[in-house]
C-alpha cells in the first residue's frame, strides 16, 4: 500500500493508538507472582492509582490460573520463574482459554531477557523489568507498569495474537536465508557504495517479533541499518543476539566507535541514548547517557535527528509498531534533510501507536504491511541508490 500524504498535516499530541478502549469501570489487573515483596509492591503501586485495581493475586501459575477463570481480569501481570509453572507454561494457558493482555514482569538478567522474547513471541504484549532496589521500584512500576496497563487494557489482542501467530507459523515454515546462502541465495556483498547511505528504524510494543520476521526476509546488500527498540540494559543484547543469524544480516548491540557498515545491524544499548556522528565515510556510533527524550532512552528521536545531520537525503527512516510518540520528530528531521520514511501501516502493527503519529504529523512518505517489510525497504534502496551501469 502506497499512502502520500501531504508534508504539513495537522499536529497530532496524542499518542494513543487506535482501536484502543479503555474500560469506563476501573481496570481489573491479577497479579501473578511467587515473591511476597513483588507482589505487594505491584500491588500498592496500582490500588494508588485512580481507574486501576488489583483483583486478585496468586503466588504460582496453578493458582493464578484458578483465579484467572474466576476474577476474569482485564489485564495480567505474569512472574516468569515460578514454581510448579512457570511463566511461558502459564502463559500459553491463560491464551488458551480468553485473549487477555498479559505484561510480564521480567528479572534484569540475560536469562530474563531471554525467556521475555520468548514470551512475546508466544503472546504477551509488553513486559517490564524487575526493579532492583526499592527507589527503582517506586518509579518503575508507579510510573512504566502503570503507563502500560492502562495503554493495553483496551488493545485489540485478537488482532495482535492473530498477527503473531501467523508470523511464528511463517518463520517455522521458512528456512532462514543464512541457511540457504551457501547455495540457493548470494552471500552477503561489500557494496561500498552503500558505506554512506542509512537505514534508521525506531520502533518499540510489538517491535521484537516484528523485527524477527523482517530480519528472516532481508537480503543483501543493503546500507547499515540502525535500530532503536525500547528495552532496559540485557534485553537488547539478547535480541541482537536472536536477529543475528536469521537471515543475511548481521546484527550486534551497538558500541561507542563502532563504524558503520553495509549488511549490519547496529541495535541501541538498553538504557542509553544511541547517536551517529560523522566518520571519514559514513558514521560512527557514540552510545551516551542524558535524560529521556520523548519519555524513552533509548530514544528513537535523539538516534534519528543525528542520522538526519550526518546522512541527509542518504537516509531511509523506517517508524513501526509501538506505544507513545517517540520517533515522528527524527522522521521529520529525516525528511527535512532530504531523506525518505516509510512507516509500518496500521493493519499490520501490534499497537498503532508512534508510527500514526509520524503518519498524522505528515513525517511518513509511504506506508507498508509487515510481511512486506523486507521488500520494499530493498526496493527503496535499490530505487535510491543502485549503482548506476555505464555503457551497455
Amino acid at each position: 500500500m502506497d499512502e502520500s500524504i501531504p508534508p504539513q498535516a495537522p499536529h497530532f499530541a496524542d499518542a494513543l493508538p487506535r482501536k484502543l478502549t479503555v474500560p469506563t469501570s476501573s481496570i481489573r489487573v491479577l497479579v501473578i507472582d511467587d515473591s511476597p515483596l513483588m507482589r505487594a509492591l505491584i500491588t500498592d503501586a496500582i490500588n494508588a492509582q485512580p481507574g486501576i485495581e488489583v483483583c486478585g493475586q496468586a503466588e504460582d501459575g496453578e493458582k493464578g490460573l484458578v483465579l484467572f477463570e474466576k476474577l476474569m481480569p482485564d489485564v495480567v501481570t505474569l512472574d516468569i520463574q515460578m514454581p510448579k509453572m512457570d511463566g511461558l507454561e502459564t502463559l500459553t494457558a491463560i491464551l488458551a482459554k480468553r485473549s487477555v493482555p498479559v505484561i510480564m514482569v521480567s528479572s534484569l538478567t540475560q536469562l530474563g531477557a531471554d525467556v521475555t522474547l520468548e514470551a512475546l513471541d508466544r503472546g504477551a504484549i509488553d513486559y517490564v523489568a524487575k526493579p532492583d532496589g526499592q527507589r527503582a521500584a517506586d518509579q518503575l512500576l508507579r510510573d512504566e507498569l502503570i503507563r502500560k496497563i492502562r495503554n493495553v487494557a483496551g488493545a485489540d489482542l485478537k488482532k495482535i495474537l492473530e498477527i503473531r501467530a501467523r508470523r511464528a507459523r511463517m518463520r517455522q515454515m521458512r528456512t532462514p536465508l543464512s541457511v540457504l546462502a551457501p547455495t540457493s541465495v548470494a552471500m552477503p556483498q561489500t557494496a561500498p557504495y552503500l558505506t554512506d547511505k542509512l537505514i534508521a528504524i525506531g520502533i518499540s510494543t510489538g517491535g521484537p517479533p516484528a523485527l524477527a520476521g523482517m530480519f528472516m526476509n532481508l537480503t543483501t546488500p543493503l546500507p547499515p541499518i540502525v535500530i532503536v527498540q525500547h528495552m532496559p540494559p540485557h534485553f537488547t543484547k539478547s535480541l541482537a543476539s536472536r536477529l543475528n543469524g536469521l537471515g543475511l544480516i548481521r546484527c550486534k548491540e551497538a558500541e561507542t566507535g563502532d563504524v558503520l557498515q553495509p549488511n549490519t545491524a547496529y541495535l541501541a544499548p538498553g538504557g542509553h541514548h544511541l547517536k551517529i556522528q560523522k566518520n571519514v565515510r559514513g558514521g560512527k556510533l557514540l552510545v551516551c547517557d542524558g535524560d529521556p527524550v520523548s519519555g524513552h532512552r533509548p530514544s528513537v528521536d535523539v538516534m534519528m535527528q543525528s542520522a538526519a545531520e550526518v546522512y541527509g537525503r542518504r537516509a531511509i527512516g523506517v517508524i513501526m509498531t509501538g506505544m507513545g510518540r517517540d520517533g515522528s520528530d527524527g522522521c521529520r528531521a529525516i525528511r527535512t534533510a532530504g531523506g525518505y520514511v516509510l512507516g509500518q501501516d496500521e493493519a499490520t502493527s501490534d499497537v498503532y501507536g508512534m508510527n500514526r503519529v509520524a503518519f498524522i504529523e505528515g513525517n511518513v512518505d509511504r506506508q507498508f504491511g509487515l510481511d512486506d517489510a523486507a521488500e520494499v525497504i530493498q526496493s527503496q534502496v535499490k530505487k535510491l541508490w543502485a549503482p548506476q551501469k555505464v555503457g551497455v
